[in-house]
């Protein structure tokens, strides 16, 4: 066998070797994303679940301040199409401000319930909402864990996206960026207090 025709296919055969282990690392990247988008999912998920226990339990005490418990309510039922539309579309930068947005108008409300029910003693006493509310702090501190890590597995991806010689890997197999979680406001970076003791 001639040795160019040798040296030909060996540099092919590292250039194929090379194609399939960076599309193999890129397709590794946007599954890591991916999984840690469904902790997320998870989290805020639990989130919503204890919502709706909350304002039943505010609502017999709040009996005229019933506009801020449809508000809270209305959030979050807001914020939940947000997170089905993102997981429906992961990475989707729309679908993701449309969740940040939501969950921001969310955690206003919790904010506001929050700030009402401190003025009712008896409320800030009642056994179940102490509970429901470190249930939804411990809540909180596990969505942003859960948000820190997604951005890191995003930026993991969109760096091989983006960066020579991968980027070229990427334009031709069409891996798209993926957008990152953001917490829009300084209002919803903070975790909302529940702190009731």
């Amino acid at each position: 066998m001639d040795t160019g025709l040798v040296g030909v296919l060996a540099a092919g055969a590292i250039v194929l070797f090379w194609v399939v282990a960076t599309y193999n690392r890129l397709v590794g990247a946007r599954n890591a994303f991916g999984n840690a988008f469904a902790q997320i999912d998870v989290q805020l998920t639990r989130r919503y679940e204890l919502i709706p226990n909350l304002v039943s339990v505010a609502r017999e005490y709040l009996r005229h301040e019933r506009d801020t418990l449809e508000a809270v309510t209305q959030a979050r039922n807001a914020a939940v199409a947000g997170l089905q539309e993102a997981v429906a579309s992961r990475g989707s930068a729309a679908a993701l401000a449309s969740l940040e947005g939501a969950e921001s108008a969310l955690s206003g409300a919790l904010g506001r319930l929050f700030a009402l029910a401190e003025a009712y003693p008896d409320l800030k006493a009642n056994q179940t909402m102490m509970q429901l509310s470190e249930e939804l702090t411990s809540t909180e501190n596990r969505v942003a864990f859960s948000r820190q890590a997604y951005n890191d597995a995003v930026l993991t991806y969109n760096n091989l996206c983006q960066m020579f010689p991968s980027s070229v890997i990427a334009s031709l197999f069409r891996f798209a960026s993926a957008q990152m979680l953001q917490v829009p406001s300084a209002a919803a970076r903070e975790a909302v207090k529940v702190s009731f003791h």
